[in-house]
């Protein structure tokens, strides 16, 4: 079952939540530094992260999971959300350069039907960016967040899981070292400067990267190691 909208709308309104969408969005930042010119489709609660790439993309969508519940976005703009079930998105295929999933993929009912429907999406040498849960992180245990619902992941399973979808893991990142603790959201800053030098297997969230191939050799993800983003410098 789902985090309905209205708990996630919360979650990010809070320090917490806001803690979380910074630096996620450093990392996210890292991988793609813009999206001008490009086709852009969020799916999940990803309207925290999309905001930065409204401007120069020439298409922004966001497809919100039926089960999930929906809300109107941007706030003051023509709406780009639609509701949508996992495994059949209202798009024609290979429409979107960019796809980013958040809040999507661990509470999906079949996460292989979805990333397949999403490889139908994207389009060839697409890039699709994944933010889970780190499995061996403290937010997957953190059940008074979103990030504490569903199945989280480590590397291995989720670079697995996109190479059977017809993805190639390119690179991965990880990020909020932050404990889930709402007191602490202040020094998020420090604690992501000393987590990704001490201790950088625990990061809260793993972002992966991945590039959409019209034909994969099975489990390619197993045996190529996706590259590693060096830790960015706090601001």
């Amino acid at each position: 079952m789902r985090v309905d909208v209205a708990t996630l709308q919360r979650f990010y309104a809070g320090p917490l939540g806001r803690a979380a969408q910074r630096m996620a969005a450093r990392r996210l930042a890292s991988l793609w530094a813009h999206a001008d010119g490009l086709d852009v489709l969020g799916f999940g609660y990803a309207a925290p992260y999309l905001e930065r790439f409204r401007a120069g993309a020439r298409r922004v969508a966001l497809a919100m999971p039926a089960a999930q519940g929906a809300h109107a976005w941007p706030a003051h703009a023509r709406g780009l959300v639609c509701v949508a079930e996992d495994a059949r998105l209202p798009f024609v295929d290979a429409l979107f350069d960019r796809v980013l999933i958040v809040h999507g993929l661990e509470e999906a009912e079949n996460a292989r039907a979805l990333l397949r429907e999403v490889w139908r999406v994207t389009a060839p040498e697409g890039r699709l960016v994944v933010i889970v849960a780190n499995r061996v992180g403290l937010w997957a245990r953190a059940e008074h967040t979103p990030f504490g619902h569903g199945r989280p992941y480590s590397r291995s399973q989720l670079a697995n899981l996109l190479s059977e979808a017809m993805f190639e893991p390119a690179a991965r990142a990880r990020a909020l070292y932050l404990p889930p603790v709402g007191w602490l959201a202040r020094l998020a800053y420090p604690f992501e400067r000393a987590g990704a030098a001490l201790w950088a297997p625990f990061g809260g969230l793993l972002l992966m990267e991945a590039v959409k191939r019209l034909s994969a050799e099975p489990n390619a993800g197993a045996r190529r190691r996706a590259a590693s983003l060096q830790p960015a410098r706090a601001t």
